[in-house]
């Protein structure tokens, strides 16, 4: 098995083992999260360039969990036809389109890093929501409100139709983002859960939101649809009580059985006092091939910026898919330019062909 080797989950089979990171864009006009042509020409131009899997940013299942105002959402059936064209151009060359459902939870109401980041304060921000009141830590935090058993419950809802929605408006596969310290991260890490009620305290009672997520959305998409869950391996919080490898290992496993397929591998972002270990290349690629010990396909993130490392990965058994974020904004045709690379023939859009005689 190698990079270029087909990848078959369910009843989709996609080109090839690249596959383009969820990388939020912030740039929804009118902050209606609606998609718009930035959207159909960032995530067209790498299905054109190669990519097997082409996943869409987070995506919100409701208007308070965007991470910003200008994110993208799928709250309605409005935003699910905006991205229609989006997911028929991504079929049209050859590859496989994703979507990761997503909710920011306390992250929410930020400015987009281009606008300099930090909390939306006035009428353009809004009320972030947690597992507790302990806001995201701010220089100027933002109140947030303790999400109640009844309020859990609709956002269980809002992922499902979120789901649903995504399947019509062609999507051949979901991912739900339990990652990166947004709402469902929250729920599973000690460091932001420090409830005592059915969703805190234990593991089984933390892992509760993410299972209910998983179980609800199982059941409402087509049995060929994959499922993906993202997480965050570790917070990179060793000095404390916090989310582990081990951990995420034992969740993955407990995953499998309700309809999870695969599991997209990355780490931190709970708490802005992580300490992030050296990010030279490949350097989460360990914590993929750990939480593969559960049985589950995993996808692996993290500095793979050539073709004869995310090669390498594959051929090693190291994960089923390599994950490629910068290096595709850098190269929207990383796929093509790795099979040239690597001596593979894949085929070039008819326009583009004379530059890869």
């Amino acid at each position: 098995m190698d990079l270029f080797t087909p990848f078959d989950c369910r009843d989709v089979t996609a080109r090839n083992r690249v596959m383009v990171s969820p990388m939020c864009q912030y740039s929804c006009e009118d902050e209606d999260g609606l998609a718009t042509d930035w959207h159909l020409v960032h995530l067209g131009s790498r299905a054109a360039g190669g990519a097997g899997i082409v996943m869409s940013e987070a995506t919100a299942v409701t208007p308070r969990g965007r991470i910003s105002p200008k994110d993208l959402g799928i709250w309605s059936d409005d935003h699910a036809d905006a991205l229609a064209p989006v997911t028929e151009f991504i079929a049209e060359q050859g590859a496989t389109s994703a979507i990761q459902l997503a909710h920011a939870g306390r992250k929410a109401s930020t400015n987009r890093p281009g606008d300099g980041g930090g909390p939306v304060h006035g009428d353009r921000g809004w009320t972030p929501v947690g597992p507790t009141t302990e806001p995201w830590p701010h220089d100027e935090p933002l109140s947030t409100e303790r999400l109640d058993a009844a309020d859990i419950e609709r956002i269980t809802e809002a992922f499902t139709e979120a789901a649903v929605r995504a399947v019509d408006a062609g999507f051949d596969i979901v991912e739900l983002h339990a990652a990166h310290g947004y709402l469902l991260h929250e729920f599973l890490s000690p460091v932001t859960n420090t409830r005592e009620d059915d969703y805190g305290g234990s593991f089984e009672n933390r892992t509760r939101f993410l299972r209910e997520v998983v179980v609800s959305v199982r059941e409402a998409i087509p049995e060929g649809t994959p499922l993906f869950v993202r997480i965050s391996a570790t917070d990179w919080l060793p000095d404390r009580e916090s989310w582990t490898v081990d951990d995420s290992t034992r969740l993955a496993a407990e995953l499998r059985p309700l309809g999870v397929d695969l599991i997209d591998v990355s780490a931190g972002a709970i708490h802005p006092d992580q300490q992030v270990p050296d990010t030279g290349p490949h350097y989460q690629v360990p914590y993929a091939e750990q939480v593969a010990e559960s049985g589950v396909p995993v996808g692996t993130v993290g500095k793979i910026t050539t073709p004869e490392g995310a090669d390498e990965i594959i051929r090693n058994g190291r994960a089923a898919l390599a994950i490629v974020g910068r290096e595709h904004l850098r190269d929207p045709y990383f796929a093509l330019h790795a099979a040239e690379s690597l001596g593979y023939e894949l085929p070039v859009p008819r326009q583009y062909t004379r530059g890869f005689q």
